[in-house]
């Protein structure tokens, strides 16, 4: 079995071991197979012989993505087909590009981590405040939403844009429906109708991914989720947290407090020294996505986090960051 299989193999096992040696053979192996990474760890000197532990690994700044092609290709991967993925963006410029080689192995690591949080799909009927695939093929987010809807094998589940009475419609049809009924969309377009929302929904789960985006005021997480909480008549909001560059997700089930799943390790860094890593408080987000095997494992995000206790929390972007993420599906 070459190495990334068995790299997604441990992954989609029930509990799956992952340690140091784990990661510096992760380490290693990209460090051989991805340019990128390997012209970025000379560049601040930290090749093999300075990566003892996990602790030494260094995470390639997210920026990379922008202009470079950040994949790994050893002999027997081949990127020939591969799916690209585009983040969000006003310009083509300022859009990064993400070659998934298995865009299946994708399917199949999402799902796992969405169920781990949920159950299976087969009891949720998913109601997606989102652009169809159709409309926007190039996007992450919309790929797995795709796969999730159908999987959930419910003809109530799909893509609904931002129709929002097709959606109360919806959502009175499906008032003694015994599954699990999940709103997912994008932040603004949830406060959108909230603002305007005269029923509650106290047995719906409603499920935002990221901020404004330049959409709208930006609002602090306690301030978005308590106007959606209280124009949907909800006592939380869940949350997801992804990106086009990486291949795994971390939820919120309340509070904007995330448990990552394993293989999806979150660390913190000095926001201006990237090379000085926080144990307690907060910090710049680093990620180690073991499932981006294909791509590139460490990266460097413009994120801001906090650790609360066994839990994490985001707090938002890096003042000096692009505008990108999710929310610019709705300009």
């Amino acid at each position: 079995m070459s190495f990334d299989k068995e790299i997604k193999h441990i992954l989609l096992e029930s509990s799956p071991t992952i340690n140091d040696d784990l990661l510096v053979e992760v380490y290693r192996y990209q460090y051989a197979f991805n340019s990128v990474y390997k012209e970025f760890a000379d560049a601040i000197h930290k090749g093999p012989e300075k990566v003892r532990a996990a602790g030494d690994i260094p995470f390639l700044p997210i920026t990379f993505y922008k202009n470079r092609k950040v994949i790994t290709q050893d002999g027997g991967i081949d990127f020939s087909n591969a799916v690209e993925f585009y983040s969000s963006g006003t310009t083509s410029s300022n859009r990064s590009t993400h070659y998934v080689a298995d865009p299946e192995f994708y399917k199949q690591r999402s799902q796992q981590i969405f169920e781990s949080y949920y159950g299976s799909l087969k009891d949720i009927v998913i109601v997606a405040v989102l652009p169809s695939y159709e409309e926007n093929p190039s996007s992450s987010l919309i790929f797995m939403m795709k796969h999730f809807i159908h999987e959930t094998e419910h003809d109530a589940s799909g893509f609904y844009s931002f129709d929002i009475p097709r959606i109360q419609a919806l959502l009175k049809a499906l008032a003694t429906e015994k599954k699990k009924i999940l709103v997912w969309g994008v932040s603004y377009a949830l406060l959108d109708w909230a603002e305007t929302e005269t029923e509650a929904y106290p047995n719906v789960i409603f499920l935002e991914t990221g901020g404004m985006k330049g959409r709208r005021k930006e609002l602090t997480r306690t301030e978005l989720h308590t106007q959606l909480c209280n124009g949907f008549g909800v006592m939380h909001i869940h949350s997801e947290y992804g990106m086009t560059e990486l291949l795994s997700q971390a939820y919120s089930t309340g509070e904007g407090l995330y448990q990552f799943p394993d293989g999806f390790i979150p660390v913190l860094r000095q926001i201006n020294d990237p090379f000085e890593k926080v144990i307690q408080g907060s910090g710049g987000i680093n990620l180690i996505d073991l499932a981006n095997i294909n791509a590139c494992c460490f990266i460097e995000t413009q994120d801001v986090g906090r650790i609360t206790g066994d839990k994490f929390e985001i707090l938002g972007r890096i003042d000096t960051s692009d505008l990108r993420g999710c929310n610019l599906l709705y300009m």
